[in-house]
């Protein structure tokens, strides 16, 4: 899966025109401000529909127009060439795959599996547990969709059963313990799951980057059962619903289920994160997506775009050279630069530079 082309009209700073992006890896070098990252947006919003900046879709048309566009074309395989067209008009976003009008942004998954290293990424190491959270649901939704229709169920149930807390009609709980019970397990068992498979990469790739050793990902779950031997089942859950009714009343809310999971760095049983450096919290982010990577990658036996915006700035020459080494193999590699930064050092001979000053770019 490689893109081909982009083309802009009123996205951001950019100029409306149409960008070559054949090239198995292709760096964007300019000053702060200049339209690197924006190239970047726009190719992540092409892989999901969304933006990795904002949530409002207004906030990305160009100063002093109304409306935006991008269409993309990219190759699957086998000479399978699709194209994903996003049009903002009238206050309202369409998306549009190989002409058809797409109904639910689930079906652009697979369609072009991007991977992002962004600056905010730090947030997984320090941030608060629903941003680990969210790393680990991003991880799986990337490529099952039925995760996808599971999270939204729960939150769903989960939105209904606070709302009955809040106006005391206890007499729907019942119902609402089975359903969410349900959900609740199933998200419960694919986290698990997933940060397992995640610490067979983890911590050798974070050892070989940084030369700490035995640092994992630890998953905490808010249901469990005190007989760690045995599996958690629906009516465990139902139970420990019910053995916490009488507190959820009084907080007015539901405080136990997969939006209470705790999910940690530890080494030698004991927090990573509160002991870590600046650099180190730093490192752990970057280490998580090479390891999404990986992890999607196995998941698949498909290899991602990675989607790198200033991520490198702050790691020493050898830090660097250790962390680009470990990438996993990808279809295509996007990277921003600053002027000045080694990145002749990344280059090979299918690396094509832009230069991008105001919105616009030349080789």
């Amino acid at each position: 899966m490689a893109f081909l082309y982009q083309t802009f009209y009123n996205f951001r700073n950019l100029k409306n025109d149409t960008i070559d992006l054949s090239n198995k890896e292709v760096y964007f070098v300019g000053e702060n401000g200049q339209g690197k990252s924006n190239i970047l947006e726009s190719l992540y919003y092409s892989a999901y529909g969304i933006s990795f900046r904002t949530h409002v879709d207004s906030q990305i048309v160009k100063n002093g127009q109304q409306n935006f566009s991008i269409n993309s074309l990219y190759n699957r395989k086998d000479d399978d060439t699709q194209k994903i067209s996003i049009i903002y008009e009238d206050g309202k976003k369409r998306i549009e795959k190989n002409g058809k009008k797409i109904h639910d942004r689930k079906e652009l998954i697979n369609t072009i599996p991007c991977i992002l290293f962004c600056h905010d990424d730090i947030k997984f190491a320090t941030g608060e547990p629903e941003c680990r959270r969210f790393f680990i649901d991003q991880s799986l939704t990337l490529y099952d969709s039925v995760y996808i229709d599971d999270l939204r169920n729960y939150k769903k149930i989960l939105k209904s059963r606070n709302t009955v807390l809040k106006n005391h009609e206890y007499e729907m709980l019942d119902i609402f313990d089975s359903q969410l019970a349900q959900y609740g397990l199933f998200i419960q068992e694919k986290r698990k799951i997933a940060i397992f498979q995640f610490n067979q990469i983890f911590g050798k790739i974070f050892e070989e980057v940084t030369g700490i050793d035995g640092v994992s990902i630890s998953y905490g779950p808010s249901w469990k059962v005190e007989n760690e031997n045995r599996n958690l089942t629906l009516q465990d859950v139902i139970n420990i619903l019910y053995s916490k009714r009488d507190n959820d009343k009084i907080q007015e809310t539901t405080m136990s289920g997969p939006h209470r999971d705790r999910i940690n760095f530890v080494k030698d049983r004991k927090l990573f994160i509160p002991t870590a450096s600046t650099g180190q919290c730093r490192l752990v982010s970057l280490v998580l997506r090479v390891a999404q990577a990986v992890f999607y990658s196995r998941s698949t036996n498909l290899k991602p775009v990675l989607l790198m915006d200033d991520v490198l700035l702050e790691l020493d020459p050898d830090k660097r050279a250790k962390l680009t080494a470990l990438l996993p193999d990808y279809e295509q590699l996007f990277c921003t630069f600053l002027p000045g930064e080694p990145y002749e050092r990344y280059m090979h001979d299918t690396t094509r530079v832009y230069k991008i000053n105001k919105g616009e770019w030349y080789e």
